[in-house]
């Protein structure tokens, strides 16, 4: 079985991508979503994360993403923190998860391979390319956040031209090129790969 990793700068349509993988009945690991659920139940990640950057991390019991976000996107070495407490526990339950299917290939999905280490070990990157305007009007328009606070979070990933050249195919998701073609297109030659 192939590991594949899926990865984009923020609003880049990664997930828009990814259910298109869903859809074709390939398994999908959202790494950020995997990331949450464990910074909301993981008890040690949770007092971790309460002594780095406080009792406001959790409101009501939940996990204040909006706290995190407004400390570590101003701050890259607050991102560093909490990736060192995320990343490890994160990137251990994705191997496990993978373990578990059977299937030809699974797609793991998330924004930071490169950035925490986390491309080690996949059988290749699928990238997913937009231009930086479409990708913060997305962003703006998704989350309710003003135009710098997506530059922010965007200026906390490595440059986009370097991530895609980094990738081992790339998809456009300019709103000109249509997605669908461009998955059939690859999961084809990944079904291949995997029979190989």
């Amino acid at each position: 079985m192939l590991t594949i990793g899926l990865t984009g700068g923020i609003g880049s349509g990664k997930s828009t991508v990814a259910a298109v993988f869903s859809l074709l009945g390939v398994p999908v690991l959202q790494a950020d979503q995997l990331a949450k659920t464990i910074m909301q139940e993981n008890r040690q990640v949770r007092s971790e994360l309460i002594a780095a950057f406080g009792e406001a991390t959790y409101l009501n019991d939940q996990l204040n993403t909006a706290h995190i976000a407004n400390i570590v996107f101003k701050d890259p070495f607050q991102l560093s923190v909490l990736n060192s407490i995320v990343h490890p526990v994160t990137i251990a339950e994705s191997i496990a998860w993978a373990n578990r299917q059977q299937a030809p290939y699974v797609i793991k999905e998330a924004a930071l391979f490169f950035e925490s280490g986390s491309s080690q070990g996949l059988n290749g990157i699928i990238g997913v390319s937009a231009p930086g305007s479409l990708r913060i009007k997305r962003v703006m328009d998704r989350d309710g956040v003003s135009r710098q606070q997506v530059i922010d979070r965007m200026q906390q990933q490595i440059n986009a031209d370097l991530k895609m050249k980094l990738c081992d195919w790339v998809i456009l998701n300019d709103e000109l090129q249509l997605i669908i073609p461009q998955v059939l297109s690859l999961h084809n030659t990944l079904l291949a790969l995997a029979a190989a």
